[in-house]
């Protein structure tokens, strides 16, 4: 995310389980109705664990309606007498778990579901959920806008952190990720992007045209998106054979261009730096100026609000590895996202004749604007591993100062072990979720450096650290 300035399973075998001949009732209990994350301790819910989204929506930016239908594919943990998905706003027409009609109920933003039969311990169920309404921005601790945010001829939907709740039902957090299939239906004349790969685009009639989006890797609710416009789409490949697609607002495209003609080069680049790109296909989302306050790194097509400059593409390239591939386990991490994400336009700039990471690191130290204008911003008001609130979750210190303690474990350890420490944590992580401690813990596994002082001073201690 931009700092803001102010594989399908074949489930069809899966999905009927074998009871047993003992005819025994099951003693289940109802999911926890989120998980009490550090800082959004509603987020999510207990007791289950998803393993496939299939979205199928229609959007008609004429009216502003959605109408849609989520087929949530997931693991029991426990025995469930009840269950709760997290959505705000919308309105709710059934739902049925594994083929039966369910009970359910509303109350803020958990939508809480007793299905006919109680789910055993393990089990693989599928729960179907019809909903239509015109849905509405969530607003976020700090004030900025996520969700489904409609556009004068279009909308996107953008979900760091609980947006996503806005325009499909789900287990909302990031520590559950899934693989998911989106299939949107628009008028004729409009595009419809998601993430992942486009599996088809068809007309269905009655002036409408249907896009599918596949998405194998797991991929953690926030980065979902959908995006509708009537965009110039580009396509191509990088020289390694990354899939590229990029959809820009018409009037975005002269002032993208420069910088998404590096994209192939920063895909390719990154894979030096941080190991193999973890997806399948890249690209970006381009709306109009102004929709958005900030960008996002939407799983494979990142969002940009308004065209992008090549230090921003970068910015949310990086994410790709971290934030995307390895994930957050609490938003109490998201150092683990932004801060390696900045240090990735250090690294950068290093490469291609710019500031060097350690003359940006002193220029922050010194509060020195000449060498980078967000050096005289207040980056030491907390420290990274402890975000002040969930307002404070996307502010400074989270990307600046992440990125210091970065540099100050590759001061202590020296660059061959550095860069191998930044290769293994994407490839050992690939896919998954970690915390502070989780690298903390790695990071001295690793390089086999005792990097205490690192942690106590930089990425937990109070007050602004001196080199």
């Amino acid at each position: 995310m931009e700092l803001k300035r102010l594989a399908v399973p074949a489930v069809t075998a899966l999905l009927v389980l074998a009871t047993g001949c003992t005819g025994a009732t099951v003693q289940g209990r109802p999911g926890a109705s989120g998980l009490r994350d550090p800082l959004f301790p509603r987020a999510g819910n207990g007791g289950y664990q998803v393993e496939h989204y299939a979205l199928d929506l229609a959007y008609d930016p004429a009216d502003g309606q959605l109408h849609g239908t989520a087929v949530i594919t997931a693991r029991a943990e426990q025995g469930l007498s009840s269950f709760n998905l997290d959505l705000s706003g919308l309105k709710v027409e059934g739902v049925d778990v594994q083929g039966a009609g369910a009970r359910f109920n509303r109350t803020g933003t958990e939508l809480t579901v007793r299905p006919a039969k109680d789910l055993r311990k393990g089990e693989v169920f599928r729960t179907t959920v019809d909903y239509t309404g015109r849905p509405k921005p969530v607003v976020d601790p700090d004030g900025s806008r996520e969700g489904w945010i409609a556009t004068e001829d279009g909308a996107v939907a953008v979900g760091e952190p609980v947006g996503s709740m806005g325009w499909f039902p789900g287990n909302h957090h990031p520590s559950d990720k899934a693989a998911y299939d989106v299939t949107v239906t628009v008028p004729d004349g409009y595009e419809a992007v998601s993430n992942g790969q486009l599996r088809s685009r068809r007309g269905v009639g009655d002036g409408r045209t249907e896009f599918a989006w596949h998405s194998p890797e797991p991929m953690a609710s926030y980065l979902a998106t959908v995006a509708i416009g009537k965009f110039k789409v580009t396509t191509g490949r990088t020289p390694s054979g990354v899939a590229v697609y990029d959809a820009v607002a018409p009037g975005e495209a002269a002032g993208s261009e420069a910088a998404l003609k590096r994209l192939p080069e920063i895909v390719e680049w990154g894979g030096v730096k941080f190991g193999p790109y973890p997806f399948g296909t890249a690209g970006s989302i381009v709306m109009p100026a102004r929709t958005l306050a900030y960008a996002l790194e939407t799983q494979t097509k990142p969002v940009y609000s308004g065209a992008p400059d090549e230090e921003l593409v970068l910015h949310e390239l990086a994410h790709q590895w971290f934030g995307n591939s390895v994930s957050p386990k609490t938003w109490k991490d998201m150092w683990l996202n932004e801060g390696f994400a900045t240090y990735a336009e250090w690294l950068w700039s290093e490469d291609h004749g710019g500031v060097s990471a350690q003359r940006r690191f002193e220029a922050f130290l010194a509060g020195d604007t000449s060498v980078d204008e967000q050096a005289g911003g207040d980056w030491a008001a907390f420290p990274p591993a402890v975000p002040a609130g969930p307002d404070h979750v996307s502010d400074a210190p989270v990307y600046y100062r992440g990125a210091m303690v970065l540099h100050r474990i590759r001061q202590e350890v020296g660059d061959e072990k550095f860069f191998d420490l930044l290769r293994g944590w994407a490839a050992d992580h690939r896919y998954g979720n970690a915390s502070t401690a989780d690298f903390t813990a790695y990071a001295e596994r690793r390089t086999g450096h005792d990097l205490k002082k690192v942690w106590e001073v930089w990425l937990y201690g109070a007050g602004r650290p001196k080199a």
